[in-house]
């Protein structure tokens, strides 16, 4: 499936159904373009069993408050709506996969 972009509108039905990797990401911020491009080699992988989100946190900063977003690039996963997992700064592709596999 392709990356989609999740705003503070529509944050809670895109994460409310299956598992769901959610990028708080940034511009400005270096790691997170460094994510990018791995986060498509995950999506090309297992895009089957991994629905991947991106929120922009200066647009939406409701959605990164609430989910206390401090740091970026924070991943945290959702399996039908609940966080099971997160993972905080820049991880090469065998870490995420294998991060994302254990909750699938």
């Amino acid at each position: 499936m392709a990356i989609q972009h999740a705003t503070d509108q529509d944050f809670q039905n895109k994460v409310s159904d299956g598992l769901v990797l959610v990028d708080f990401w940034a511009t400005w911020c270096g790691p997170c373009k460094m994510i990018a491009p791995v986060l498509e080699e995950v999506d090309a992988e297992i895009g089957d069993k991994v629905q991947i989100v991106k929120v922009d946190v200066d647009e939406n900063q409701e959605t990164a408050g609430k989910y206390g977003i401090m740091s970026i690039p924070t991943l945290v996963l959702f399996k039908n709506g609940e966080i099971v997992d997160k993972v905080v700064g820049f991880n090469p592709k065998e870490k995420l996969v294998q991060f994302i596999e254990q909750h699938a």
